[in-house]
């Protein structure tokens, strides 16, 4: 079964406490909402490098995204995302690439993915509560702590694996 965890170890204090905040948050929403339902978007440059970033409520960098807002439609979630998680502007129009249960986080969660080619960064994302780092990065090139579910996205996008249909 995948995960959406880093490679490699991260401490149990902090695997336990990104659990317990995630599954509080999820508790809320299945009271708020239905179904819950999020972007992510495989964002990459004019050079073909994949940005990513880290959070700080959960380990491992991780493609941008976040859930989707009542009244919202998905692509208005995907640039809100991009733009407050990178400083990120779509070059070309974003392409609906899969669909995915993300049976790890709820039972009622599914991802919707993009992938966006020729994203450019309006100015350089600092740190701040939410994201602790981000940058682009070449494919053969991935932070350590790239997490299992990102790296898999993008083996799937190279055409190397096939489509899941779990994140």
């Amino acid at each position: 079964m995948e995960h959406d965890t880093p490679i490699s170890a991260t401490p149990p204090t902090r695997r336990l406490l990104a659990r317990l905040v995630m599954r509080m948050a999820h508790g809320y929403f299945a009271l708020a909402r239905g179904m819950t339902m999020g972007v992510r978007a495989a964002c990459f440059d004019e050079t073909g490098r994949i940005f990513l970033v880290r959070h700080s409520y959960v380990p491992g960098w991780h493609l941008p995204g976040g859930g989707i807002e009542r009244g919202e439609t998905a692509l208005v979630a995907l640039e809100k995302e991009m733009r407050e998680e990178g400083n990120l502007a779509l070059g070309a129009p974003p392409a609906l690439v899969h669909v995915y249960f993300n049976r790890q986080t709820s039972r009622r969660d599914h991802v919707l993915l993009y992938r966006c080619d020729r994203v450019t960064q309006t100015a350089p994302r600092l740190k701040d509560r939410e994201i602790v780092e981000a940058g682009f990065f070449a494919l053969d090139a991935l932070p350590v702590a790239t997490t299992l579910a990102t790296s898999r996205r993008l083996e799937e996008l190279a055409g190397r694996a096939p489509f899941a249909d779990f994140w």
